[in-house]
């Protein structure tokens, strides 16, 4: 199947789900999720792969089930359908998503592990390394990405109060956004193009990651 853009009622549906998040809801509407929304990201991703997949594994679009076995937020099922080419959590990522705010792409450390934080920082901490991320997120930035992430409120342990890059080392997680709001090219094959462009922007930040942080070597929980 050849992407041409996300389903006529794949927006719909998840505003839907955002008003009844509900296992009714749901199957009433599963034939939507998976024509409207499943399928098309399905193609999405496996035109992406050949050009993204290289250094970071296959696609994979994740389960629509949320994990409510430690949260106080017992609805079950996601208002998003996100999808990523990645070799390990947190050690650089290419993710997209669609939902109710539109079609939402992404890059860098999503989620870091104790050990991938601390090669993170010690990459950060050397000045050829840390200046090299500085120069590829200010580059994001200048281009209309937002960088996000966990940081602490202090400087981590073991660092300088007037470290070059002390915000830098704050984080515990770090990664960049950006997002189009729902409109006509979300169900053409404009999307591609648009995810296409996006990833090419932050491919730099996700081979720092991959070459400095890389997947953690703890046992997943």
């Amino acid at each position: 199947m050849k992407f041409a853009g996300f389903g006529e009622h794949a927006v719909e549906f998840y505003d839907g789900l955002l008003a009844d998040n509900s296992k009714i809801y749901w199957d009433d509407n599963l034939a939507i999720y998976k024509e409207d929304v499943k399928a098309p990201m399905e193609a999405l991703l496996k035109e992406l792969e050949p050009e993204f997949g290289a250094g970071f594994g296959t696609g994979k679009i994740f389960r629509p089930y949320r994990d409510v076995r430690f949260s106080g937020d017992k609805t079950p099922y996601k208002t998003h359908c996100g999808a990523v080419i990645e070799q390990g959590r947190g050690g650089g990522a290419y993710y997209v998503e669609v939902g109710p705010e539109g079609l939402r792409v992404g890059g860098g450390c999503f989620h870091l592990e104790s050990d991938q934080i601390a090669r993170y920082r010690q990459a950060v901490d050397t000045d050829i390394h840390g200046r090299a991320l500085e120069k590829v997120l200010a580059s994001l930035r200048r281009a209309g990405w937002e960088i996000r992430g966990d940081q602490l409120k202090t400087k981590p342990r073991g660092f300088a109060d007037d470290h070059p890059r002390l915000d830098l080392l704050k984080y515990r997680s770090v990664y960049a956004v950006r997002v189009w709001e729902p409109d006509d090219a979300l169900h053409e094959r404009t999307s591609l193009d648009r995810v296409k462009k996006a990833w090419r922007q932050v491919r730099a930040f996700n081979e720092w990651a991959r070459d400095h942080v890389g997947p953690s070597e703890k046992p997943r929980r």
